[in-house]
C-alpha cells in the first residue's frame, strides 16, 4: 500500500497539470472501485476547476471551484498517469485506453489524467470541501508528520502508558497520519528501538527523538520519489528509488549496515505485518 512519501510524490507530479486547471470532460468507466463511486460523478467533475491539490495522510484531495472536493485513494495498485502536452513541463503521448482505466480526466489544456487500478482497491469520492475532514475515511486522523502540532510533547503524551508495541503505536493513524510499515521500520532502526518494545516503557527522551527521525526518513523518501514495491509508480510512470537505501526493510538475513555492528537483519510478524530490525542495534 502506498505510504505518505509515495502519495506525496504523486500529488507533486499532478500539480502542474491539475492545479489551477479545469476538467473539460470526466469519464467514469465502471460503477465502483473498492466502494461505489458517488452519484453522477462524471457530471459533477466535468467543467469544474481545481483550485488546490493537497494531501491528507494517504489521500490526495482536489478542491474544486464547485465547493466539492475529490478524494483519491490509490489503494494497492492504483496509478494516476499523465499524458499529453504540457507546455514547459513534459510531453507524453496519450496511450491507447487500457483495460483498467477506470476514471479519465480530460483537462482543458490538453493533458489527460488516467486512474488505472488493476486490483480495484483504490477509491474516489466527492464531498463538500468544508466537510472533507469529517469524511469517514479521514475522520479521526492524527496530525501530519510535518505539521506543527506533531511535536515532541505531543508524541510523548500520546505514547505515555500505552501497552502496545511501539511499531503498532506509530502505525496508528489516529496518532500520526500517513506512516506505514516500510517507513516505521526504517525510523525505528535509526532510533535504535526494537519494534516490539512497549510504547509506554520507552523513555520520554527517546520517544521525543522519534519526531525528527520520522520527518527525516519521510523527507528522504519523498526526495527519492518514494519506494517502488510491486505496483507503485510516480505520476509520470517513473519508478521511485528509496528502496535502494533501505537499512532494514526487506533485508532479512542480510548484514546490518551500521558500521562495526556485525549483526544480521531479522524479521518478526506483528499484527500480520512484517517488521524488520537489527537485534543488536535495536533494543
Amino acid at each position: 500500500m502506498p505510504e505518505l512519501p509515495e502519495v506525496e510524490t504523486v500529488r507533486r507530479g499532478l500539480v502542474p497539470v491539475m492545479e489551477g486547471q479545469h476538467i473539460a470532460r470526466a469519464e467514469v468507466n465502471r460503477p465502483d472501485l473498492r466502494w461505489p463511486f458517488p452519484d453522477r460523478m462524471a457530471d459533477r467533475l466535468t467543467g469544474a476547476a481545481i483550485n488546490r491539490l493537497r494531501r491528507r495522510s494517504k489521500y490526495i484531495l482536489a478542491d474544486l471551484d464547485t465547493g466539492e472536493t475529490l478524494l483519491i485513494h490509490l489503494g494497492m495498485s492504483g496509478r494516476m498517469l499523465i499524458s499529453g502536452a504540457i507546455p514547459g513541463v513534459f510531453h507524453y503521448d496519450h496511450p491507447a485506453p487500457a483495460k483498467h482505466d477506470h476514471v479519465v480526466l480530460h483537462m482543458g489544456q490538453g493533458a489527460r489524467i488516467t486512474f488505472n487500478d488493476a486490483r480495484r482497491f483504490g477509491a474516489m469520492d466527492l464531498m463538500g470541501t468544508h466537510q472533507a475532514e469529517d469524511h469517514w475515511l479521514m475522520r479521526g486522523l492524527g496530525p501530519e508528520p510535518f505539521a506543527n502540532d506533531f511535536n515532541e510533547d505531543y508524541l510523548v503524551g500520546r505514547l505515555k502508558g500505552r501497552n502496545t508495541p511501539v511499531k503498532s503505536a506509530l502505525l496508528d493513524q489516529g496518532i500520526v497520519a500517513g506512516l506505514g510499515n516500510i517507513y516505521v521500520c526504517e525510523v525505528l532502526y535509526r532510533a535504535g528501538i526494537h519494534p516490539a518494545r512497549k510504547a509506554g516503557r520507552i523513555a520520554a527522551a527517546r520517544v521525543a527523538g522519534l519526531v525528527p527521525l520520522i520527518r527525516q526518513v519521510l523527507e528522504e523518501a519523498i526526495a527519492a520519489g518514494g519506494s517502488s514495491l510491486r505496483d507503485y509508480r510516480q505520476a509520470d510512470g517513473e519508478l521511485g528509488y528509496f528502496q535502494h537505501g533501505f537499512a532494514v526493510y526487506g533485508r532479512m538475513g542480510e548484514p546490518c549496515v551500521t558500521p562495526g555492528c556485525g549483526g544480521t537483519v531479522a524479521r518478526i510478524v506483528q499484527s500480520g505485518r512484517s517488521s524488520f530490525f537489527c537485534p543488536r542495534c535495536q533494543r
